[in-house]
């Protein structure tokens, strides 16, 4: 028996708080709202930005940009890794990538970068490829396979034709 155990299952039987039954229970009269102002009225509910009569935070902060909700995620890869996790002749693919926990998370697109040295000779296969990173794929003798990428107007357009 644990000192945590001795409290356990004692409030499962407690009642509810049972406000504005009279003077006697404590909780009676204005039931714990307190006198007059907008917390003691029916149907307040305060915004969760609500800072007390204040111009809330989120609106004094500048907003710039624009965030496309629609930008396909790119989940980036470098050479070296590569290179540390594939054997000579090995196809890199995506699903090898993420069975070895290079590629990781929910992405639409990948892109090898050349950030590392590639001592051996691979097929890799991606959406997209750095400058450096094609030039040390065909300087180590490997292949560069690119995938096709589908943009959300694509995707759009095949499910107005479904």
């Amino acid at each position: 028996m644990n000192i945590s155990d001795v409290n356990r299952g004692i409030t499962g039987n407690k009642k509810r708080k049972r406000i504005g039954r009279g003077i006697g229970s404590g909780h009676g009269k204005t039931a714990g709202r307190g006198h007059k102002g907008a917390g003691s009225r029916t149907g307040t509910a305060t915004r969760v930005t609500f800072t007390g009569g204040n111009m809330p935070l989120v609106q004094r902060i500048p907003k710039r940009g624009f965030n496309n909700r629609w930008a396909l995620k790119v989940a980036v890869v470098n050479i070296g890794q590569i290179d540390e996790a594939f054997e000579k002749g090995e196809d890199v693919t995506l699903e090898s990538l993420k069975a070895k926990n290079i590629a990781r998370g929910r992405f639409d697109i990948l892109k090898v970068l050349g950030d590392g040295e590639l001592k051996k000779k691979l097929k890799i296969s991606a959406h997209r490829f750095s400058e450096s990173a094609k030039e040390k794929i065909e300087k180590a003798g490997g292949e560069l396979v690119l995938l096709p990428v589908r943009t959300p107007v694509e995707d759009k357009k095949a499910a107005k034709a479904k």
